[in-house]
């Protein structure tokens, strides 16, 4: 089913798909299922709804963006590994960081990263941790999460590690044309320009909204805040 379903989406959206991805992709699907049976790393585990709601759902990215050969990728807040796993699969050419603030989650990458031979750093932080360190702070050309937070704290969350050049992809639901809009302040004032707005559907029907947002210049020293901050003061206009 979910070879089906991948295929048809890949086919209709023009997303080139090998019978290698198309394997790796559903040993993943098996691990999700597996693990999520000792950890709690998602509520959607039948393989219709992994193959859309986490698998394509993460393709969309690709629809929709052009990412440089060999980008410097992170994405924040990771997760069971969406939208990261998914890209790197399509795109091992990617240099791919993924970053989650819970170990166990790490762990589950970790073993899908080996088993589908997969090359990733894993990062065990809260995302306003290492926004702050040089190492990892205006070093990657595309940021990307998926679902971790509301925008105007997200933004100021996934910013301060994009380069100046680079880009943040921002993906949401229905509701993201209005976080847009409270972000406004907070996309300029972390350094940003709101560039391509693209929104479609999901072979279910649910509808999704990806937008990019450039980073033009630096985010000042004082971002990212402490969490408890980002997440009771959003920067909001």
């Amino acid at each position: 089913m979910i070879r089906k379903i991948l295929m048809k989406w890949c086919e209709e959206n023009t997303v080139s798909l090998t019978e290698e991805q198309i394997h790796s992709f559903t040993v993943y699907a098996g691990l999700l299922r597996e693990w999520n049976e000792k950890m709690n790393l998602t509520a959607i585990t039948e393989p219709e709804e992994v193959a859309v709601k986490h698998f394509i759902d993460s393709l969309t990215i690709l629809k929709c963006f052009d990412i440089p050969q060999n980008a410097k990728l992170i994405d924040i807040g990771t997760g069971a590994g969406f939208p990261g796993i998914p890209l790197k699969i399509m795109r091992p050419d990617l240099n791919l960081t993924l970053l989650d603030s819970l170990n166990k989650r790490l762990i589950f990458l970790d073993a899908v990263c080996q088993t589908l031979s997969l090359q990733a750093a894993l990062i065990h932080a809260r995302a306003e941790e290492y926004g702050n360190d040089p190492a990892y702070r205006d070093q990657f050309d595309i940021v990307v999460s998926r679902a971790v937070a509301y925008l105007p704290a997200l933004c100021e969350y996934c910013m301060p590690y994009v380069r100046v050049g680079g880009r943040f992809i921002v993906m949401k639901g229905a509701d993201g044309a209005q976080e847009l809009k409270d972000a406004d302040k907070a996309i300029r004032q972390l350094g940003g320009q709101l560039g391509t707005i693209q929104t479609l559907q999901l072979p279910d029907h649910s509808e999704r909204l990806l937008a990019e947002i450039r980073k033009v210049s630096p985010t000042p020293k004082n971002y990212p805040r402490r969490g408890v901050k980002i997440n009771k003061n959003p920067i909001i206009n």
